[in-house]
This record gives C-alpha cells, sequence and structure tokens, in this order.
C-alpha cells in the first residue's frame, strides 16, 4: 500500500508540475485554462487521495476533509474554468493567431441573427 500512497503523490506532482507549464507555454487564456483545469486538477485529485489513503492504512486515520476537498476540487475547477473561458470569450479575448477554427463564432453569428 506504501507503494500505491508514494505513486499517487508522485504522479500528482507531476501532473500539477506539468499544468504549470502549460500554463505558462499556452500562448492564450484558453489554452492555459485547459491546462489548469485538466493536468493541475488531476494532480490536486492524485496528491489528495495519496494523503486520505496514507492516514488510513498508516495511521488508522479517516480524515473526511480530504475526501471532501477531492470533491470540491473535482466539481468546481471544471467550471470555474468553464466560466472564466465563456466570459473571456464574451467580452472578446482573441485567440491566438495559432488557433485553426472558432467553432463558437457561427453559433455565436447566428444567435446574434435571432435575436436581431
Amino acid at each position: 500500500m506504501e507503494v500505491l500512497v508514494s505513486l499517487l503523490l508522485i504522479t500528482g506532482g507531476l501532473l500539477s508540475f506539468l499544468g504549470s507549464i502549460g500554463i505558462l507555454r499556452f500562448p492564450d487564456v484558453y489554452g492555459r485554462l485547459h491546462a489548469a483545469t485538466k493536468s493541475a486538477t488531476l494532480g490536486v485529485i492524485g496528491i489528495l487521495t495519496g494523503t486520505f489513503l496514507y492516514f488510513l492504512v498508516m495511521h488508522d486515520i479517516f480524515v473526511g476533509k480530504v475526501l471532501l476537498g477531492i470533491i470540491f476540487v473535482f466539481l468546481t475547477a471544471p467550471v470555474g474554468a468553464f466560466m472564466i473561458s465563456r466570459a473571456a470569450y464574451l467580452t472578446g479575448v482573441p485567440l491566438s493567431k495559432l488557433t485553426d477554427q472558432d467553432d463558437l463564432k457561427k453559433a455565436r453569428s447566428e444567435a446574434e441573427k435571432i435575436e436581431s
């Protein structure tokens, strides 16, 4: 069980590190949010799961607050990133020049035609 705990902690740390590199490397807010949401969220969940298992197995202590932290991060990080990216798109934050397509542009123009 110690190997599983160590593996979860190391994997979570690596995923969080990769997420931070993605935040620095991606060219626009949308890519940065993708890096922060996917890898950093999984990294934090891995670290919290490893912490929970460590206390449960090694010390026979059930830490419910860590489980609540896992659930909180799992539910709020994707929703928060979605809301930030939606607000950025609606306020006109430009996409990177490297972006090939804008899937929301067509849907947004059709919605504006319906409202007119």
